[in-house]
């Protein structure tokens, strides 16, 4: 297991996948590493669901905070191309959370799960003593809808198009501008420094994927979180038994994202990009998708292709998975620079 981040596949596959409690026949996909959400048939719908942590990083503000950790929630159930519909929420509250701090981060929860139609229907909420910022619970999201609309993460077959949105390291740029914006003055131009602040409201991929997902068709999803762009599609291809090559001048790059990564030292291909949908297109329905992500103001391009074989070529180069993301050491470092 790595000392900060994510286990990696080989304990996936040692010690969580060995151990998965019954055999269910109704469970049409289960969990495998990279995949962002399983599948339970429940009466010929499709239920799509999805854990994660509850991250809340107060340093934020509790508002953009909240914001930050619903859409966290809401991004791997959305992959699934069915618009979320449920929420079960557990927070394990640091005892110096006041009522209302927490009363923001509730009331931004609320507010997005109405815009989003998602109902809240069971959780859990305490204050505890060992519990600290941001990681502050866990919740599980959940999509019902119908199989025929389902987009599953293992689907992406030899010809598709790959398709990017919004570009590398949109969540290390966001967050480590926000959280380190007085050590950055500096050394950057200032309007740099507020492209990459705003980055920020870039960190959800839930409307990426409903969108491409509705003018498909679509044939796999994927959100660029731990290990970015190139973990992201070299779990896409991993897990449909393909390959895949990309081209990067060809995937669009938001404003102050090279100047934040130069800054903090991080290659922004392998680095964490909650906000970055990566989706197997079929070449037919390209057009069609690029259209609608423009008319939603959603930068993409057609960066690559699905191919036979496995792996991941990056720019006619083989590319290794990253294996470690570069964010959460740079945050630790940074954060000493910034109690320094």
């Amino acid at each position: 297991m790595p000392e900060l981040g994510k286990v990696d596949r080989d304990f996936f596959g040692e010690y969580i996948y060995p151990n998965l409690g019954a055999d269910r026949e109704d469970v049409t996909l289960g969990p495998q590493h990279g995949v962002d959400f399983g599948v339970v048939d429940v009466g010929e719908k499709a239920v799509a669901m999805a854990t994660d942590p509850v991250f809340v990083m107060p340093s934020l503000g509790f508002e953009r905070a909240a914001w930050f950790a619903f859409h966290i929630l809401m991004s791997d159930v959305a992959v699934s191309g069915l618009p979320p519909t449920h929420l079960s929420v557990d927070f394990n509250l640091p005892p110096e959370i006041t009522n209302e701090e927490f009363q923001t981060v509730w009331e931004t929860f609320d507010a997005e799960a109405r815009e989003l139609g998602v109902s809240v229907v069971t959780g859990h909420t305490g204050r505890y003593a060992g519990c600290n910022y941001p990681m502050v619970g866990g919740a599980t999201s959940v999509s019902v809808g119908e199989f025929d609309q389902l987009v599953r993460p293992d689907g992406a077959e030899v010809g598709d198009r790959i398709v990017v949105t919004k570009g590398p390291a949109i969540e290390a740029t966001g967050l480590l501008s926000i959280q380190f914006e007085s050590l950055m003055e500096a050394e950057m131009d200032a309007d740099d420094i507020a492209d990459a602040t705003d980055r920020f409201y870039d960190m959800s991929p839930v409307k990426d994927a409903l969108t491409a997902a509705a003018a498909g068709p679509v044939n796999a999803m994927h959100d660029a979180t731990e290990c970015g762009i190139y973990g992201g599609l070299y779990e896409m291809a991993r897990a449909a038994g393909v390959g895949v090559e990309l081209e990067t001048d060809r995937v669009p790059v938001q404003p102050g994202v090279r100047e934040a990564c130069g800054f903090f030292g991080i290659d922004p291909w392998i680095s964490i990009s909650e906000g970055t949908l990566l989706a197997a297109v079929d070449p037919d329905g390209v057009d069609d998708v690029l259209d609608a992500l423009d008319a939603e103001g959603i930068p993409a391009a057609d960066a690559g292709v699905v191919t036979a074989g496995s792996g991941l070529v990056v720019d006619g180069e083989p590319t290794d998975h990253p294996g470690v993301d570069p964010f959460w050491g740079t945050f630790e470092e940074y954060m000493g620079k910034l109690q320094a």
